[in-house]
C-alpha cells in the first residue's frame, strides 16, 4: 500500500466528475463538491439516478449527462469520482484515461485504481479533520470519525471557538501584532477554552488579544517569520 501524503486540495469553480447517481455514495460525492464550490458533472443512466440529484440537475445545480462512461469523457475535469464501481472494465478503462490526461482520480474501495483516496470527514465551523487508514480499512476511519465527534472526546471542544480565534486572528494582523505560533498556543489554554465557552464571545476575544498583545514579538516584520527576539514571556 502507498503511503498517502495528506492535502486539502481547493475545487472552487473546477470541474468534477462523477461516475453513479445513486441515493447514497453518489448523492453524498456530488454534495460534497459542490459544497465546496466545485463545478459538477453527472455520469448515471435515467434509471438510476436518485430522485434527489435528478431535481438538483433540473435546477441547474449540476449537469446530467443520462449515460455511463464513455472514452473522453474526462475531458476538462480536474477531479474524477467514481461512485459507481459495478464494472470493473468501466473503472479501469476511466482509470487509464484519468492516467493518460493527469487526472486525480478515486475509484470508490478500488484502492489499487486510484491516485487519492477519501478520508473519513468531521466538521465543525470552519475545522476539517481528516481520518485515514490508507485505504486499508474504511471500517476503522469511520469508528474514529464516531469516536473523535463523540461527546466524551474533548478535542473537537476547540473547534467550537474557532469563529473567536479567526476573529482574533484579523484584529491582531490589522493591529500589525506580530505573534509567533507558539506564543499563541501558550494563551490557548483549557482555563482560556471554558471561559469561552461561558463568557460573553467578546470579552473571550477581548482576553485573547490582550494576552497575545503583552508577548508580540518585536524584531519580526509584520506577518513575516519570527526572528526569536522577542518581549519575556509574564510568568507562570
Amino acid at each position: 500500500m502507498p503511503r498517502y501524503y495528506g492535502m486539502y486540495l481547493d475545487v472552487k469553480e473546477r470541474l468534477g466528475i462523477v461516475f453513479g447517481g445513486d441515493a447514497h455514495e453518489g448523492e453524498r460525492k456530488v454534495n460534497y463538491l459542490l459544497e465546496c464550490g466545485a463545478t459538477v458533472k453527472l455520469f448515471s443512466p435515467d434509471d438510476e439516478i436518485s430522485d434527489k440529484l435528478r431535481a438538483q440537475a433540473a435546477a441547474g445545480e449540476i449537469e446530467w449527462i443520462n449515460r455511463k462512461y464513455q472514452a473522453g469523457d474526462l475531458a476538462g475535469a480536474w477531479i474524477v469520482i467514481v461512485a459507481d464501481t459495478s464494472s470493473m472494465e468501466t473503472n479501469e478503462a476511466v482509470s487509464k484515461e484519468a492516467t493518460e490526461r493527469n487526472i486525480l482520480l478515486n475509484v470508490m474501495d478500488v484502492t489499487p485504481l486510484c491516485t487519492w483516496i477519501a478520508p473519513a470527514l468531521i466538521h465543525r465551523n470552519d475545522i476539517t479533520l481528516a481520518v485515514s487508514t490508507a485505504g486499508t480499512s474504511p471500517a476503522l476511519a469511520r469508528r474514529l470519525r464516531e469516536e473523535i465527534t463523540s461527546d466524551s472526546c474533548q478535542c473537537m471542544r476547540w473547534a467550537n471557538v474557532g469563529p473567536i480565534l479567526t476573529d482574533v486572528r484579523k484584529t491582531t494582523r490589522s493591529q500589525k501584532i506580530v505573534c509567533c505560533p507558539e506564543k499563541w498556543q501558550w494563551f490557548m489554554t483549557s482555563d482560556w477554552l471554558d471561559k469561552a465557552e461561558k463568557l460573553d464571545p467578546k470579552q473571550a476575544k477581548a482576553d485573547l488579544i490582550e494576552g497575545i498583545k503583552s508577548v508580540a514579538c518585536v524584531s519580526c516584520t509584520p506577518f513575516g517569520s519570527c526572528q526569536r527576539i522577542e518581549t519575556p514571556l509574564p510568568k507562570h
